[in-house]
């Protein structure tokens, strides 16, 4: 499992560095890659959002662990 952890962990921040660029000089990287709105833009897209649900869920359970 922390092979996944550190992968998701990898994907959100690329996901944050993209969201970034995107904010700061409406520029997004993974559009410039794969085409506004193609299938694998939204691929990447989600790819990154199911990798922040598992980085929430994961520091969720180890918080709740450490206050155990």
């Amino acid at each position: 499992m922390k092979v996944v952890g550190a992968i998701s962990l990898v994907l959100v921040i690329i996901g944050g560095l993209n969201w970034g660029l995107v904010g700061f000089f409406d520029f997004s990287l993974v559009d410039t890659l794969f085409g506004a709105d193609s299938a694998a833009a939204r691929v990447v897209y989600g790819v990154v959002g199911v990798a922040a649900l598992w980085t929430l869920v994961d520091w969720l359970m180890r918080v709740s662990k450490d206050e155990a």
